[in-house]
């Protein structure tokens, strides 16, 4: 068992539809009405029935006061870094610190390239994800007065000017599944970020993968219980009974898997990817203060 000692949180991950225009706001405001921690959006800019994350997040953190707010993940290929961590910066400080920020290298290049974006092979998109995270901490840093040059293989800064600071530490969880992006994620990532339904082994993949962060993330002199490891989940409720298979049965039965995975592979934030407003509220309102309570109730025996 890995348990890396984390509270639990809990967040929504949301479909940007474009029509109704409105209703992936709603679902934000749902979200946070329900007691969720967070609420995320998908971030797919090449997809035209999709509208555009970071306005939607813009206007999630008007329309709320107190849920984080993030995409999941954010696509690097088509989000330049530079302006993207002046971008995530402007809403942070604007939304009083709710902003943390998803990243992924790229997957479907078909549709990136189509963009406008270039193709990079898997070993070139992960050192391109690197790159991107130390331009954004660098223009982050502003207690550092020199502007910022990176001479990278492929961002180059040629000595921006730092700023806006964030107006908290904000966080950068990758989603990672192969091996060199998890070892990334150990090097250089405050979080993880996978989805259940992309790993190959499902729940099972969870231990060998964290292994590899945790490996990766002490040869670079990094505590492994400093990596937060969350995951995006879907499945079913149901009124009586257990349907039999993971996230498939009631509410209980949602908490008492959700608390396995907390306690058997360090899992602490869950992030439920669902646009309807009663699984919404029924995750925020039953599943999680249960999951917490019987994650609290283990870690003291």
């Amino acid at each position: 068992m890995t348990d890396y000692g984390h509270d639990l949180w809990f967040g929504s991950f949301i479909t940007p539809a474009a029509h109704p225009p409105e209703a992936p706001v709603e679902l934000a405001v749902t979200s946070e009405g329900a007691g969720l921690d967070l609420v995320s959006f998908q971030d797919h800019p090449y997809q035209p029935a999709f509208q555009d994350t970071w306005t939607l997040m813009t206007y999630a953190a008007a329309r709320t006061e107190r849920i984080r707010l993030s995409g999941n993940v954010m696509c690097l290929p088509l989000r330049p870094p530079a302006v993207l961590a002046r971008a995530t910066a402007s809403l942070d400080r604007l939304s009083r610190g709710r902003v943390e920020l998803g990243l992924g290298a790229g997957a479907f290049w078909d549709a990136i390239v189509a963009m406008g974006g270039r193709r990079l092979e898997p070993a070139q998109s992960v050192r391109a994800l690197e790159e991107a995270i130390r331009v954004i901490r660098g223009l982050w840093d502003t207690d550092e007065s020199a502007p910022l040059k990176i001479e990278g293989e492929f961002h180059r800064l040629t000595g921006a000017k730092r700023g806006p600071a964030p107006a908290h530490r904000i966080p950068i969880h990758i989603g990672a599944l192969k091996p060199r992006m998890l070892r990334l994620t150990g090097r250089v990532a405050d979080g993880w970020l996978p989805s259940l339904g992309y790993l190959p082994d499902g729940p099972k993949s969870l231990g060998p993968m964290n292994d590899q962060i945790d490996e990766a993330a002490a040869g670079a002199g990094r505590e492994p219980t400093a990596i937060i490891r969350a995951l995006n989940i879907s499945g079913r409720f149901t009124d009586g009974g257990n349907g039999g298979g993971l996230f498939e049965g009631t509410s209980a039965t949602w908490a008492e898997q959700i608390a396995d995975l907390a306690l058997q592979f360090g899992v602490s934030g869950f992030i439920l990817t669902s646009d309807e407003p009663v699984d919404l509220n029924r995750f925020g309102q039953e599943v999680a203060p249960q999951a917490r309570a019987l994650v609290e109730s283990e870690r003291t025996l």
